[in-house]
């Protein structure tokens, strides 16, 4: 079993970076993750057999507009010691979050029956504030609705302290999802009802959670501004967009994030999708990147799925793909034995490594993975070690769709 780096190991480490610091006036020390300067530089966080570290500056190729040459030493909280020294990214617009997010879907549904009862997924969530983590997902159809409220409940105490994104696009009746409805009324009516839920004046991140195309994307981002000049909204986001239509969007209201699924198996996003943002100066969010569990190892081919598992309807996870996609996780794991880390660390280290205004929120109901996902901020991965795991799935290759047919036709639109 890969011995896994936790939080406090963490912790620990970027303190003893943080005490040689060698510019006392660094500006990035700022109070919270939302009030902290803007120009902050994302790093990369090397962890050594000696329990020491350096921080180096993120890769260069396609930086981001609002960031500059040579680095930055790590954005960090020395007023609440009680925290960790997780350090923070830059999304567009200035958008300041933790290195590593959460993503709380899973929490209300998708995944089968919840290991816990709502007291426990408040404790999972205010468990992350603890150790560090700002920036919180969710959405209006998660549940629906009721995930919304479990996020605004669990984070009302640490408002201040935290980044929450949550989604529209959605028509919902009677608890049921219809399909897509980003018209400029609902868009309106979904802000409303999402700030009650959430217990907030101001919603952070507001995304379109699919293009909607039956509603012109510079409506929707005109919506939403109009949201923003109101102070109802903070930032603009699209989720599983184009590169078109982020494009548009973007022109019409500055588009902060966008959220789509990338992982080590997932990559559709490179081609197009990145470059765009790098060129606009847009964040990029992946969500389950981690496979859905597949790549913690977690996941075999003898898993079963129990009822409500959205995974039973992905063609990826079928029995035979899974066993087909073993090999996979298995080069992952013998680099992270060899790291002393786990798969999933390794996971998201090398996203971390893509590039500096790239926040990944993978989810979880337990707190124990809560933190070991928070720890992947400390595994440096060498250039021979990048390089590999990049082509490590044309390599190997990926079995599967990674949606139904119905849901696949949702994105990239």
């Amino acid at each position: 079993m890969n011995k896994k780096i936790t939080a406090a190991t963490a912790a620990g480490l970027m303190a003893s970076a943080i005490a040689r610091c060698s510019n006392a006036g660094c500006s990035n020390h700022g109070p919270t993750a939302r009030d902290s300067t803007p120009a902050t530089l994302p790093v990369v966080v090397e962890r050594t057999r000696a329990a020491t570290m350096e921080i180096t500056p993120a890769p260069d190729s396609n930086r981001h507009p609002h960031t500059t040459p040579g680095g930055v030493h790590t954005a960090v909280n020395t007023n609440r010691k009680e925290e960790p020294n997780m350090h923070t990214r830059t999304l567009g617009q200035g958008l300041q979050v933790s290195a590593i997010g959460l993503g709380c879907m899973g929490m209300s549904m998708g995944y089968g029956p919840n290991p816990g009862d709502r007291q426990a997924m408040m404790g999972v969530l205010r468990g992350a504030v603890d150790i560090g983590i700002t920036f919180f997902d969710t959405a209006e159809v998660y549940g629906p609705f009721v995930n919304e409220e479990l996020v605004g409940e669990a984070l009302a105490p640490v408002r201040e302290r935290v980044v929450i994104a949550t989604k529209f696009g959605m028509k919902i009746d009677n608890g049921k999802v219809l399909g897509l409805d980003s018209t400029p009324e609902r868009i309106r009516q979904v802000a409303d009802e999402s700030l009650r839920r959430l217990r907030v004046d101001t919603l952070d991140l507001f995304y379109q959670h699919r293009v909607d195309p039956n509603v012109p994307i510079e409506d929707v981002a005109g919506a939403v501004g109009e949201l923003i000049q109101a102070g109802k909204v903070r930032h603009f986001g699209l989720s599983e967009a184009s590169a078109a239509t982020i494009r548009a969007a973007h022109a019409v209201q500055p588009v902060t994030a966008v959220q789509s699924e990338y992982s080590l198996w997932t990559r559709d996003p490179e081609p197009e999708v990145l470059p765009t943002l790098a060129e606009l100066g847009i964040g990029f969010v992946p969500f389950s990147p981690l496979g859905k569990g597949f790549l913690t190892g977690s996941v075999t081919s003898s898993t079963t799925f129990s009822d409500g598992d959205v995974r039973a309807t992905i063609p990826r996870f079928t029995a035979e793909n899974r066993a087909a996609n073993q090999a996979l996780v298995d080069h992952i794991g013998n680099l992270a034995t060899s790291k002393q880390a786990t798969t999933g660390q390794i996971a998201l280290a090398w996203l971390l490594a893509q590039q500096p205004w790239i926040v990944p929120i993978p989810g979880t109901r337990r707190r124990e993975r809560v933190e070991e996902n928070a720890a992947s901020t400390t595994i440096a991965l060498s250039a021979d070690e990048l390089a590999d795991l990049d082509a490590l799935a044309a390599r190997v290759g990926v079995q599967g769709d990674r949606y139904n047919e119905h849901h696949m036709a949702l994105v990239g639109r």
